[in-house]
């Protein structure tokens, strides 16, 4: 498993986590709102808001939380004001580190993100200094028992998609960023979806295979996960699988 797919899996977990306190709540209500006042308030014509959606409905977050939150993006109801900002550094290993943040107060969330970065053994850089690493993919995790492998390969390639994986009990789906929305729109009645977004896949990778470096590489992503503004963190790691294990059993 590749790195991207095992951070992307420890995100999923702590996203059960989250919801449990709230946090999941604040996270997707900004994403929600950021996509309706960009594309627009109709799921069925705005891929971002159909993906924000659904990360809304696996959180357990309430119909009518997800209603406001649109209509505050397509300004039906005073809401706030956000912008979006994408930082760049470095962690523990020389691993690259992308984050999303959404924030309405970019001093703060500048500062906050600055320190952890000092506090957790990375390096913040200037813009442009890792993002040259990953490449903007659309990528669509589909339950294995929702189609079969030749159903899939099927309407995925014929709707544009790049390449199908095979994990354990899932398959996913990789697309072109301007293909994504047209892949995502052709399988969402025909498979049952884990999740689906545009993300940031990693060229290459960088095999962190020391544990102390792992553990203190994946509190800091943790730690910016956690973080209130930041949205999404996109990294270029691969810790191999005992190295993980042992970590796990450490928790």
């Amino acid at each position: 498993m590749s790195g991207h797919s095992k951070w992307a899996t420890i995100k999923r977990s702590k996203a059960a986590t989250d919801a449990k306190r709230g946090k999941a709540f604040t996270k997707v209500t900004k994403e929600i709102i950021q996509a309706a006042k960009n594309g627009g308030g109709n799921p069925d014509m705005n891929a971002r808001l159909r993906t924000a959606i659904l990360a809304a409905k696996a959180v357990n977050m309430p119909h009518d939380n997800i209603k406001r939150a649109i209509m505050k993006g397509t300004g039906e109801l005073a809401g706030e004001s956000y912008d979006e900002i994408i930082y760049e550094g470095y962690g523990p290993g020389g691993v690259a580190v992308m984050i999303e943040i959404t924030t309405d107060n970019k001093n703060r969330s500048a500062s906050e993100i600055r320190s952890i970065f000092s506090k957790r053994n990375g390096n913040l850089g200037e813009p442009g200094s890792v993002s040259w690493m990953f490449e903007k993919k659309g990528q669509i995790v589909i339950k294995k028992a929702s189609i079969s492998e030749d159903d899939l390969m099927t309407l995925a390639l014929e709707a544009g998609a790049e390449d199908i994986t095979t994990e354990e009990s899932t398959y996913t789906v990789t697309t072109n960023a301007k293909d994504y929305e047209a892949v995502d729109t052709a399988l969402k009645d025909k498979v049952e979806t884990v999740s689906t977004e545009v993300t940031m896949i990693p060229k290459n990778v960088i095999t962190v295979d020391n544990t102390k470096t792992a553990e203190s590489l994946l509190k800091l992503l943790e730690t910016l996960e956690d973080h209130d503004d930041v949205q999404n963190v996109y990294s270029n790691f691969d810790i191999p699988d005992e190295i993980m294990e042992s970590l796990r059993t450490e928790e």
